[in-house]
């Protein structure tokens, strides 16, 4: 009867572990972020891909970044004594600006050493959260798109509602210049050019073009990406 026992306290042991392998395995899939499997890596990935989802849902087709599954992320590295750094790779066409510039904020506001990549794109309100790290890189091919706020739908046309988008572009302005040396005559520049984007307002960066203006640290990859990281730990 003991050894009956013994063997079902055994089972029920490894129909637990099971289960928690599977729930780390669902948390990944669900908001892509290994960091939650292993919480006390000495450098954790923030991978924010897609849209950025804000106070409204996307439709389930949309591969989004929801700002509610991040900034309980970054909350549990900062205080996280095992994690020393965050590289954060990028790969975003936008989305929700107030969502965007708040992951932007805690991201420069964090204590531990902060480093990003754009590997495909950093577009719209991606780009304050490419120059949000401590450090940032962009690779050879990767793209950034810089141009004004834009907002679809029902929009009320009184001088209320353009002095609301006029503030929002400042807010957003002010926190890309803060991060990055890119002068601010030069991003109102490429904000208003109407040349080099089809049916739209604004200028397109690739690779290089981005680090050349200031925008952007440097050019590399996810090799160079971790190397400063660990630079910036052992500092």
């Amino acid at each position: 009867m003991k050894e009956y026992n013994l063997n079902n306290n055994n089972i029920e042991k490894e129909d637990e572990n099971k289960t928690k392998v599977q729930d780390k395995i669902e948390d990944v899939k669900e908001l892509g972020n290994m960091a939650l499997a292993n919480p006390n890596k000495r450098i954790q990935v923030l991978s924010i891909i897609g849209q950025i989802e804000g106070h409204s849902v996307l439709p389930p087709q949309t591969k989004a970044t929801k700002y509610e599954h991040i900034i309980p992320q970054l909350i549990d590295i900062e205080q996280n004594e095992e994690v020393k750094g965050l590289l954060i790779v990028l790969n975003t066409v936008g989305g929700d600006v107030e969502a965007g510039l708040a992951i932007s904020e805690m991201i420069r506001s964090m204590s531990k050493p902060t480093v990003s990549i754009v590997i495909g794109g950093g577009h719209s309100i991606g780009v304050p959260l490419a120059t949000s790290a401590d450090f940032s890189f962009i690779t050879p091919s990767a793209t950034m798109i810089v141009h004004p706020v834009r907002m679809n739908g029902f929009v009320i046309g009184v001088s209320q509602t353009f002095e609301y988008f006029k503030k929002m572009q400042e807010r957003i302005n002010d926190f890309i210049v803060r991060t990055s040396k890119i002068k601010l005559e030069t991003l109102q520049e490429f904000m208003l050019k109407t040349n080099d984007l089809l049916n739209d307002v604004g200028t397109m960066l690739v690779g290089k073009q981005a680090v050349d203006c200031g925008l952007i640290d440097e050019v590399g990859g996810v090799h160079e990406a971790l190397d400063k990281l660990n630079e910036l730990i052992e500092k």
